[in-house]
């Protein structure tokens, strides 16, 4: 597990929870993702430990909202270095090991913002429009090695960040009204799917992009 800096403290709490569960201490290797060296020094840190890395999940993202008025040149790059740049050199990275070892998948989070034409964040909807672009790429250029590449579309989930900055009961009621679904989003739906395109269940399952939203959106 790869996390930011600022979530150290964090990351020993959730490993000691872990460990606890499950009797075996989850690695995690702080790193800031925008820093294309340590990503990369911090994957060879983790297939140095464990083996080639066979499933990587490309979930790091900041949608900070913003108009297209006030975005400068250097705001634009903060915000495609975290939320696309980062996960091409992460998909780079482990190219080599996951064709070494037969096969792998690679799961990245896109989001169903840019699928909506969703205003409030213009950087952020380009690069998750950007990811599921590169997702359909890559599927193709890494399949000879049978490396799966997906991208991941959630909805709204109601994550704690979620509920503290945006989640008002007017703009609660007017998601639900969108979705086909009437339940909110957990953190676990998300996970449940995250989970299905790491394993064999979906092994012929490559240059797809899967969405969880409940049914505001449709692919196809």
């Amino acid at each position: 597990m790869i996390g930011a800096n600022h979530f150290k403290g964090g990351g020993s709490a959730f490993c000691d929870e872990m460990e606890q569960k499950h009797g075996q201490r989850p690695l995690f290797i702080p790193c800031g993702i925008t820093d294309i060296g340590a990503l990369q020094a911090a994957i060879a840190t983790a297939s140095d430990a464990h083996g080639p890395v066979t499933i990587l999940v490309n979930n790091a993202a900041n949608d900070k909202r913003h108009t297209t008025a006030e975005v400068t040149e250097e705001f634009w790059d903060w915000s495609q270095a975290i939320n696309l740049k980062a996960y091409f050199f992460g998909c780079q990275a482990v190219m080599p090991g996951m064709a070494s070892a037969g096969g792998g998948s690679i799961i990245n989070f896109s989001s169903i913002s840019y699928m909506m034409g969703n205003a409030g964040y213009p950087s952020y909807t380009s690069a998750n429009a950007g990811i599921t672009g590169m997702t359909r790429s890559l599927a193709r250029e890494f399949g000879p090695d049978r490396i799966r590449v997906n991208a991941l579309a959630p909805g709204w989930v109601l994550t704690e960040k979620q509920m503290d900055m945006w989640a008002s009961p007017e703009a609660l009621a007017a998601h639900l009204e969108r979705q086909c679904l009437k339940d909110h989003l957990s953190p676990r739906d998300v996970v449940d799917t995250t989970l299905f395109l790491a394993s064999d269940a979906s092994r012929m399952m490559t240059g797809q992009a899967v969405v969880v939203d409940g049914g505001v959106v449709t692919t196809g």
